[in-house]
């Protein structure tokens, strides 16, 4: 992997994690020193990031992270759930019983993080298995084209909600989640396209009320 690319997935996991806040300034020496790599592919990187919409370059100033008005926000979660929506549907009419059964494996694991305690772990664990959980419909739904837009837009969800303020906010919110998941699931074992498509739009609106309150 060219050292560009991996400062990229390093500074973004970093980013998605809610390792730095809004408006954080990110210095390319620095994070290049943290990195063991030089400037120039951090710079590489954070051009990377700044087209994903999660930093901000600003001419002759700098990097800060990407900072988004509540509106901005809002918007966001109501397109994406309409694609996720959409996917889900599709889902419903396309599935096949082994990747109903690989969806099965992944909510079994989501399941079992209800027994972690440690606030940090529950929420990176759970981080990883959701974005699963979505990929594995997104594979039954056979949609190459938007599953690389909606990867995107899982990345932004991620970011937002890890920096909006909230103590570890998908560690409170992993039971509630978790049943929706279950009901989604549900409806794409039923091949009931309507009710997949609802609850999936319903599951990801539900994304605002993990954020701090007064963001909402």
């Amino acid at each position: 992997m060219r050292l560009g690319s991996l400062a990229y997935e390093q500074i973004k996991e970093r980013l998605l994690e809610g390792g730095y806040g809004p408006g954080q300034r990110l210095s390319a020496v620095e994070l290049g020193a943290e990195l063991g790599v030089s400037k120039q592919p951090v710079m590489e990187a954070l051009r990377l990031l700044s087209a994903d919409g999660l930093v901000t370059i600003i001419p002759q100033v700098g990097c800060e992270v990407a900072r988004y008005e509540l509106q901005e926000v809002q918007d966001f979660f109501a397109l994406f759930a309409s694609m996720e929506g959409t996917i889900a549907g599709l889902a419903a009419t396309r599935c096949t019983k082994a990747g109903l059964r690989g969806l099965d494996a992944v909510s079994a694991r989501i399941g079992h993080l209800a027994s972690e305690t440690d606030p940090v772990a529950r929420s990176h664990h759970y981080r990883l298995l959701n974005r699963e959980y979505h990929a594995r419909i997104h594979a039954l739904a056979g949609t190459a084209v938007v599953g690389e837009i909606s990867h995107r837009m899982w990345d932004l969800s991620d970011f937002l909600i890890n920096t909006s303020g909230a103590d570890h906010p998908l560690h409170a919110a992993l039971d509630a989640r978790h049943d929706d998941h279950e009901t989604i699931r549900k409806a794409l074992w039923d091949r009931d396209a309507g009710t997949a498509r609802r609850e999936m739009e319903l599951h990801i609106l539900g994304t605002l009320s993990v954020m701090r309150p007064q963001q909402l």
